[in-house]
């Protein structure tokens, strides 16, 4: 890991994990214009306005990572790592987005995982949570991967669109979590002394 001007820098095979820049604004633009990227989120496509105006509050918070290919420096996509409350519990949420063109190439895992050793051994974080929908395959298979473990399923507790005559299309929500003293035997055994 690095850091610049902006905050830290990881690095890893084939991405840089770092903090959002104005300049990310038609990158973003590129998947969050897609409609398939809100099969399983809420929200709507939006216009390269919209886009570099999102750009600009990611580089203003903490909660966004921008995963950039080594490559091109292009992003294929984000991770989103936000602290909950009560502070005091240490306890991060987790969730990703992927440019559909860079999907099933394992980006995903391999920006997670590397943030997931970050956290643990720098930010002093006890617990990361995630919620997938139960039919986003992809997404919950990718938590697997990086160690988290299901904890639960809650049951019609998610409503982001509407039927064809209005009514209320809920869904349910798997809970993964993983905790301060499961990483090293699930991220590895360096990630106490803080390798990467």
């Amino acid at each position: 890991m690095t850091a610049h001007g902006s905050g830290p820098v990881i690095v890893t095979d084939r991405l840089v994990v770092r903090r959002f820049t104005p300049s990310d604004g038609p990158d973003l633009h590129a998947y969050l214009s897609d409609p398939a990227i809100y099969a399983f989120e809420p929200g709507e496509p939006i216009d390269a306005e919209a886009a570099a105006r999102v750009a600009r509050e990611r580089t203003e918070g903490a909660d966004f990572w921008a995963l950039a290919s080594r490559a091109s420096g292009r992003m294929v996509g984000h991770l989103y790592f936000a602290q909950a409350e009560p502070t005091s519990w240490r306890t991060w949420d987790l969730g990703f987005s992927v440019h559909p063109a860079h999907q099933h190439q394992g980006y995903a895992t391999e920006g997670a995982a590397a943030l997931l050793r970050h956290a643990f051994a720098v930010m002093g974080v006890h617990r990361v949570v995630a919620h997938c929908n139960p039919d986003n395959r992809a997404s919950w298979r990718v938590l697997e991967r990086v160690g988290l473990r299901r904890e639960g399923l809650l049951r019609r507790n998610a409503c982001f669109r509407r039927g064809p005559d209005g009514s209320e299309a809920w869904t349910d929500t798997f809970v993964y979590a993983m905790l301060e003293e499961e990483v090293v035997a699930r991220l590895g055994r360096g990630l106490r002394d803080g390798a990467p």
